[in-house]
């Protein structure tokens, strides 16, 4: 049985951006908690600090869930690697045989670090959509800043 498009999203992100529809909605679909799974302890180490840089938010958005962790470590180990591509191709030059491998490893993980990134809205096209709750003015944390929605004209 046909299972819908490729990048199907998460009730949730539909609910957050205003497009869950009642008649398309599953009837039983589940709910895990709204709790940021432990960090795996065999992620390297800029995996691990983008984990502790982003689990929070995502959590407290309702975003980042107690079964996403596996997904959730995709998207910080295609961090990782992203970062020490972007890292090693800065020291090379470009007649250096090594830089076409590099340059190639850079864009696969920034595809998947793309891919992954957008299952938690994490994308600016899939941030621009989210209408996520307002937060409290006293809390200092400014990474997604929530303003209100207007509607109507």
């Amino acid at each position: 049985m046909p299972r819908g498009g490729h990048n199907r999203k998460p009730t949730v992100l539909k609910v957050i951006q205003g497009t869950t529809r009642r008649d398309r909605m599953p009837a039983n679909e589940p709910k895990p908690a709204p709790i940021a799974p432990k960090c795996p302890s065999w992620l390297d180490r800029e995996a691990k600090a983008e984990w502790r840089r982003l689990a929070p938010k995502l959590e407290k958005l309702g975003l980042l869930t107690e079964a996403d962790g596996s997904a959730f470590a995709v998207y910080c180990e295609a961090y990782s690697r992203w970062k020490r591509a972007a890292l090693a191709l800065r020291k090379l030059d470009v007649t250096d045989p090594a830089f076409r491998k590099v340059a190639v490893t850079l864009e696969k993980a920034a595809q998947e670090l793309r891919a992954q990134g957008a299952r938690f809205g994490l994308s600016p096209a899939d941030r621009g959509r989210l209408d996520v709750p307002a937060q409290d003015e006293d809390e200092d944390d400014d990474f997604f800043t929530v303003r209100p929605r207007r509607m109507g004209p």
